[in-house]
């Protein structure tokens, strides 16, 4: 009891001792409604949450916070993640319902021999049933079955329709192939106003291909007015892009100032990226440069293995092997074993043997005379300039690329 009656006095002598305390002003910066004097749990003002939910109240709280959220397509994720038979099995009951999306990513299985063995047959059917659904994609693929003729009969004026069918539901591949057949005019009709139409709704889109034959149509005032420097910037978008062909070719305006000043330095730059890529026609081109030392030091070994690269793929240029006759045996077989490992270095050279060790990659020479002397009279300083394009020079890799002076772009479909 006198333990009892002790608590209670120290607790009203701390009670006393607070209120003789002198009060600090603070003001309240808290709205009216929310001023609360002993604030406890039960004077919050929002209820207290349940410890469970139902699913519609916790479904319009999650909506509420972070939007309306689309519904997950577990097929197409279990196709993202690589479960293929899963993604099938998911979306065979909604593609027998004909939904188009379940029955292209069926035809895309097929197609693909994504977990299943390759029919192309059998996406075909897909494909088609899906089309007659409304999805572009499948109105595309479809296309480009028929243009192949691949699981059907060959039908280059079915395909057309495919492509022309699919574009108008805003596919921007199918606009670009649809171009293509306006350009040559057989299974559409010849009309360059419309293809370079629908070139330009693609390259708007950020197609690489369409950028890049819509910029060439752009320079040679095909099917639209000349506009050189508007050409020239959409050939850089598609050279920007990877595409090694807009890299040759925005190069190539570079070297000649063709709707964009005139820059040796930045053309060698953009030859050189697509060489790296393994272009011939840039490796040819870039192999030019180093030998005239036009917008790059003189550099014949390293030119002459630019030009063993390019020849390994078909083409030869006399120009250029005049240009490169001054070099040594030693040098042009030094330039051949690396590009027999190119992009790698040659073995010898990672082990730090000399030069001398490496074994010649050329028919043996005669003791006394070089591989390729330069004829009597003739100088050995490269002087030619880089020559301007010819469409034998600036045959692309890709079919759909064409020369600078080429007037429109003969191109290929494309996926």
């Amino acid at each position: 009891m006198r333990a009892g009656l002790f608590a209670l006095a120290l607790v009203l002598t701390a009670t006393t001792a607070f209120a003789q305390a002198p009060e600090i002003a603070i003001e309240d910066l808290r709205p009216e409604e929310f001023r609360f004097d002993n604030l406890g749990i039960v004077d919050l003002p929002i209820d207290l949450v349940p410890t469970e939910l139902p699913r519609e109240d916790a479904l319009s709280i999650s909506q509420q916070v972070f939007g309306t959220r689309a519904r997950v397509d577990e097929a197409f994720g279990a196709f993202q993640r690589g479960y293929y038979l899963t993604a099938m099995q998911l979306a065979m009951p909604r593609a027998e319902g004909n939904d188009a999306a379940a029955q292209t990513l069926i035809a895309e299985i097929y197609a693909k021999g994504l977990g299943v063995a390759t029919d192309v047959a059998e996406a075909a059917r897909w494909y088609t049933r899906a089309s007659e659904n409304g999805d572009r994609l499948a109105t595309f693929e479809l296309a480009m079955l028929y243009q192949d003729g691949a699981g059907v009969p060959r039908d280059r004026r079915r395909a057309a329709e495919l492509f022309r069918k699919s574009a108008a539901a805003g596919y921007m591949p199918a606009k670009y192939n649809l171009a293509l057949l306006h350009i040559e005019g057989v299974y559409a009709e010849p009309n360059l106003v419309a293809a370079a139409t629908l070139l330009k709704d693609a390259a708007d889109a950020g197609l690489p291909e369409a950028q890049y034959d819509y910029g060439v149509m752009l320079i040679e005032g095909a099917g639209t007015a000349p506009n050189p420097r508007e050409g020239a910037r959409q050939i850089l978008l598609a050279a920007e892009d990877g595409l090694a062909s807009a890299q040759v070719e925005y190069a190539t305006l570079l070297y000649l100032g063709r709707g964009v000043d005139r820059d040796l330095e930045a053309a060698v730059e953009w030859y050189r990226r697509a060489a790296d890529g393994g272009n011939p026609v840039a490796q040819n081109r870039y192999a030019k440069l180093l030998a005239a030392g036009e917008g790059v030091e003189i550099d014949l070994e390293e030119a002459a293995l630019w030009r063993a690269l390019s020849r390994r793929q078909g083409l030869t240029d006399p120009v250029l092997d005049r240009m490169l006759a001054s070099l040594s045996g030693e040098e042009l077989n030094r330039a051949e074993e690396r590009a027999r490992y190119w992009p790698n270095r040659p073995p010898a050279a990672i082990a730090g043997l000399a030069p001398e060790a490496v074994p010649a990659a050329g028919p043996e020479v005669p003791e006394g005379e070089d591989a390729a002397s330069p004829a009597e009279g003739t100088s050995t300083a490269p002087t030619q300039p880089l020559p301007a394009p010819t469409p034998a020079a600036s045959a692309p890799i890709r079919t759909a690329t064409p020369p600078v002076t080429a007037p429109i772009p003969a191109g290929r479909p494309i996926r």
